[in-house]
This record gives C-alpha cells, sequence and structure tokens, in this order.
C-alpha cells in the first residue's frame, strides 16, 4: 500500500515506520527532521525493539503525490493547513486517518473530503522525539480505530493494516465516544502537567491534590461524554485512566514537551472544543473550564503573549 504520513513528528514517524518495515511504500511529510532523515535515516529507538530505515521523506506534499492512505498526525494547532497538506495525496479512493489530539477533528475532515472516507485513529503511546531523525518509544503502542459514519468493516480494514506491522489495535463502534474516553487522559494529565507548574505524570500521582484535581477532570470530562450521547462508565474509565498513568513512570506528556520548546499548545482542541460542547449540551463542567482558561493563559505567557 502506498501511504503519506502527514506532519511526521514523534507519533507520525513511529507508526510510518513501523508500516514501511512491513512492506509498504511509506511517504512522510517532515519539517523539522527532513534533512537529517535524508542525510542519516529515521531512527526508532524503541521498548519493542530498536531499528533503522532509510525513510522516503518529504518536504511539500505535491512531490508524495496520490497515495492509498493517508495518515494525518499533525498537531491539533496546525489544524488550519491540514486540509492545503492533505489534499494534493488524495485521490478518489484514498482512505484518510486522523491520528490527531482532540474533539470534532474528523467532523473538520468531513467537511473537507467525503466523509465514507475518513477514519480516527487514538493512540495509547508513550513516545517523543530526540535529536533530529531519532524517536523515542518508551510504553505502549497499541491503537484504536473509528469511522467518521461508523462503519465498522472501514474501521476493521484500518486496524488488520496496523495489527499487521505488528501493533496492538482495537476496533470503535463510536468513534465519539472513543474520542471522548481518550479525552479522559489528556484533559486530566496533558494539562495538570503543565498548570502543576511542568511536572511529569508521577508527580501528579504522588499529590493527593493534584490526584483529586485529576479524578474530578476525568469524571467532568465523561459526564460531557454520556451527555454527547455516549455510553461511558465513568467509575471504571477513572481508575483505568489512574492505573495506566502509574505504569508510565515520569512521563512527559506532549504538551508538556511543547510548552518546555514554547511551542503554541493544543489548548482548542483538548480543552477548548469539550467546554464548548459540554456548554451546548447544558452540562456544567466548571473544573476543565478552570483547567482551559489557566492552561490558555499559561500558553500565552509562556510564548511571549
Amino acid at each position: 500500500m502506498k501511504i503519506a504520513v502527514i506532519g511526521a513528528g514523534a507519533v507520525g514517524s513511529f507508526y510510518g515506520a513501523r508500516l514501511a518495515r512491513s512492506g509498504h511504500d511509506v511517504r512522510l511529510l517532515m519539517r523539522r527532521d527532513l534533512e537529517a532523515v535524508r542525510r542519516n535515516g529515521l531512527t526508532i529507538k524503541s521498548c519493542d525493539g530498536d531499528f533503522h530505515l532509510q525513510a522516503a521523506a518529504f518536504g511539500d506534499p505535491a512531490d508524495i503525490g496520490v497515495v492509498d492512505l493517508v495518515i494525518c498526525a499533525l498537531k491539533a494547532t496546525a489544524i488550519d493547513v491540514a486540509q492545503q497538506l492533505v489534499r494534493p495525496c488524495v485521490g478518489p479512493h484514498t482512505r484518510i486517518i486522523v491520528l490527531i489530539n482532540g474533539l470534532g477533528i474528523e467532523e473538520r475532515f468531513g467537511q473537507w473530503f467525503d466523509p465514507e472516507r475518513i477514519l480516527g485513529g487514538l493512540a495509547f503511546v508513550c513516545i517523543n522525539r530526540g535529536k533530529p531523525g531519532v524517536v523515542h518509544h518508551m510504553a505502549y503502542g497499541r491503537i484504536a480505530f473509528g469511522h467518521l459514519l461508523d462503519d465498522q468493516e472501514e474501521a476493521s480494514k484500518m486496524a488488520a493494516l496496523f495489527a499487521r506491522a505488528g501493533f496492538e489495535t482495537h476496533v470503535r463502534p463510536s468513534l465519539r465516544q472513543a474520542r471522548w474516553e481518550k479525552l479522559m487522559w489528556n484533559i486530566p494529565f496533558s494539562t495538570l502537567a503543565i498548570t502543576a507548574g511542568g511536572v511529569t505524570t508521577d508527580r501528579i500521582l504522588a499529590d493527593p491534590g493534584l490526584t483529586r484535581l485529576a479524578r474530578a477532570l476525568i469524571v467532568e470530562t465523561g459526564s460531557a461524554g454520556n451527555a454527547d450521547g455516549c455510553s461511558i462508565e465513568i467509575g471504571a474509565m477513572v481508575e483505568k485512566m489512574m492505573a495506566n498513568t502509574g505504569t508510565m513512570g515520569a512521563y512527559r506528556p506532549s504538551m508538556l514537551l511543547d510548552y518546555e520548546n514554547k511551542l503554541p499548545l493544543e489548548v482548542e482542541a483538548i480543552l477548548g472544543e469539550p467546554v464548548r460542547r459540554a456548554a451546548a449540551l447544558n452540562v456544567s463542567v466548571p473544573t476543565i473550564e478552570a483547567q482551559y482558561r489557566l492552561t490558555a493563559f499559561l500558553d500565552r505567557l509562556n510564548r511571549g503573549g
């Protein structure tokens, strides 16, 4: 299969490299690491085994051309340019997997392209970039797939593709519920890492006050999701999110890494859109809203705003 990875940062490079290693023609759209990968290839330092790849790296999607599958792994902060970056790679039969954090992302793609060809991928992975051309994969890697119109057959095809590359995969009957459940980790832990003073996830779990705050954020997120048509078992999800985070050690969420590098944070996709959706549904989410205001302020202040 001919595959384009649009936005080959840590996540896009990791999944793209594994797909390439399994025999697919994978083409990576890169920015920061482009010249390094062209010179020296792509190195994945992984808990599942290190490997090196002479990856096909591009700086312009027009040079990639039309492919069978687009994996869009841009940051949510780049959503306004996603359409123009993806479009040169889309033909009449191209499928698009949206591998971006946040709520309402696939719906945006469904406005730009045929909704029947839009899928969502939700990665649970501990990963970050090292020096240019190097990705560090510390733990996990499983990925859940859903379809914008909840077409189980289409989602199953994508899950099978990634499973053959060695990933644990799942198919979710409701992409909307899968998105809300992913937010039940991202909202507490990605954002508390910022507002608690730039701390790793183990520090959040070690502090009783922050632990209570994390639990409150998870509950509010699940409650908003259920008001949005989901059937989330909130109590079970609270315990699952806390237990999963406990296995990560001193993990630095990607939002924290962006903050430390003074890059724009995915505030609107991870916090703003859930707050707006909850308000439209007349659901009170005061703890999430407080996190939204704090994180947005710190983001602006951090970047000189």
